[in-house]
């Protein structure tokens, strides 16, 4: 079963974080399998286990889990409520139950995604002292975060919301619009340091090339089926646009 994955120490070099944490609206796996066993009244030996009902917000953790495991599989074709109820041995009613819809399940992976990014965000500002550090940070904690979860990379460049809302694409356009918003706070201070007579036009063209850079290596990551690694040879082209 899929666990999430974040890339953690983001306050050192971006590393592995323990594996498969979990942030906002997917905590970590549960298991279902019972610890407890109802022995009927008459109390005969051959009771057959109850199953025991999962926790509040258990089966839908679980769901979302699913998901997005399905949507690991190169060339997978549109996930349907259907197929992801037989992935889960339940029924399509049973999703919705959960879920609004399957827009709401999707939207539910893009919240971990939000979460988990920024949250890492927030502490490499803290730390790093350097403007052009904190970028060449975020760059490496975002394309990591998309190789440590191929099926969060296609919804975050929109393969996998091709035949859903409008209102995924949007919140995910959103999504980079705000990490291109942070890169430019960070690279002004830089090019200020640097001495540039414009910072404001400098650093917004340096946060548009490295949030291009981001998108279009998760690009070629998904398109490959996986198999070109968003963050080869990404140390030299980071020092070459952020120096």
């Amino acid at each position: 079963m899929l666990v999430f994955t974040i890339p953690a120490g983001a306050g050192n070099a971006v590393q592995e974080s323990p594996k498969r944490s979990e942030s906002s609206s997917t905590a970590a796996a549960m298991s279902e399998t019972p610890d407890d066993f109802s022995v009927p009244e008459d109390g005969k030996e051959n009771a057959t286990p109850a199953r025991k009902r999962p926790k509040p917000g258990e089966r839908r953790v679980q769901i979302l889990q699913t998901l997005a495991s399905m949507l690991e599989q190169p060339g997978a074709d549109r996930v349907t409520t259907a197929a992801l109820a037989a992935r889960l041995q339940v029924s399509e009613a049973a999703l919705y139950r959960h879920f609004a819809s399957k827009a709401q399940m999707f939207e539910g992976l893009i919240d971990f995604i939000e979460s988990s990014i920024f949250t890492l965000v927030n502490q490499i500002v803290e730390r790093e002292v350097s403007g052009a550090q904190q970028a060449r940070k975020i760059v490496t904690l975002v394309l990591q975060f998309g190789e440590k979860n191929p099926g969060m990379t296609r919804v975050m460049v929109g393969d996998a919301l091709v035949f859903e809302h409008e209102r995924l694409n949007s919140r995910m356009n959103q999504f980079f619009d705000r990490v291109e918003s942070q890169l430019r706070q960070c690279l002004r201070a830089a090019v200020e340091a640097a001495g540039s007579p414009t910072p404001t036009v400098d650093a917004n063209a340096l946060a548009s090339a490295l949030v291009s850079l981001v998108t279009g290596r998760l690009q070629r990551y998904a398109r490959s089926g996986f198999k070109r690694s968003p963050t080869e040879h990404l140390d030299i082209a980071l020092i070459r646009l952020t120096s």
